[in-house]
């Protein structure tokens, strides 16, 4: 499941000082916009963010004094070398959205799984599944997307590996033609030394 819910606190001060307070305090600064409402400054848990945004997809469930915001991350901000979340952007999501969203999730997580199981790499095979369900051409349920996506990777694999021969016997053949040409040489330099 790609739906995540956080308890989220607000946030009346700004500037670099009060976010790294926060930050040492184990919250990352957040803002929530979009859909017509007024931006919404807050906080989130540090660790339950980074486990939640480990999701693919995911749809979180912010809830701040009282009210739920239902939200998706549009931009985060992490520290260039420390795993750190310094800043994450959510955005305010329609129904449509959120169901888009929660069944392309579902069914990367389904991919990744199959992937797996079938010693393919689940990354390849996500990011298919994503392009097959975005291309508004083809009419494929998740099911149907995750399929194609497995039979379009490995081909690919099956490609790149029949490449791989190939350029690994023309290597072989090219290292012959120079050992057999060496030999060549050396053989019409010993006999004019006899």
């Amino acid at each position: 499941m790609t739906q995540v819910k956080l308890a989220a606190e607000p946030r009346t001060e700004f500037g670099k000082g009060f976010s790294r307070r926060l930050r040492a305090a184990g919250r990352v600064p957040a803002v929530i916009y979009g859909a017509g409402t007024d931006t919404i400054t807050l906080s989130l848990d540090a660790h339950d963010l980074m486990l939640a945004l480990k999701q693919p997809k995911v749809v979180l469930e912010v809830a701040l004094e009282g009210a739920q915001h239902t939200v998706a991350p549009r931009d985060v901000q992490r520290h260039p070398f420390k795993p750190i979340i310094e800043h994450v952007d959510l955005v305010v999501l329609s129904r449509r959205e959120i169901r888009e969203r929660l069944v392309l999730g579902q069914a990367m997580a389904k991919a990744e799984e199959i992937a797996t199981e079938r010693e393919l790499d689940p990354v390849a095979v996500q990011n298919a599944v994503s392009e097959i369900l975005a291309d508004e051409e083809n009419d494929f349920d998740a099911d149907q997307a995750i399929e194609a996506a497995l039979v379009q990777v490995e081909e690919a694999m099956k490609a790149q590996a029949e490449a791989a021969a190939a350029a690994a016997a023309a290597e072989e053949a090219a290292a012959e033609e120079a050992g057999e040409a060496g030999e060549a040489e050396g053989g019409d330099s010993g006999e004019g030394e006899d």
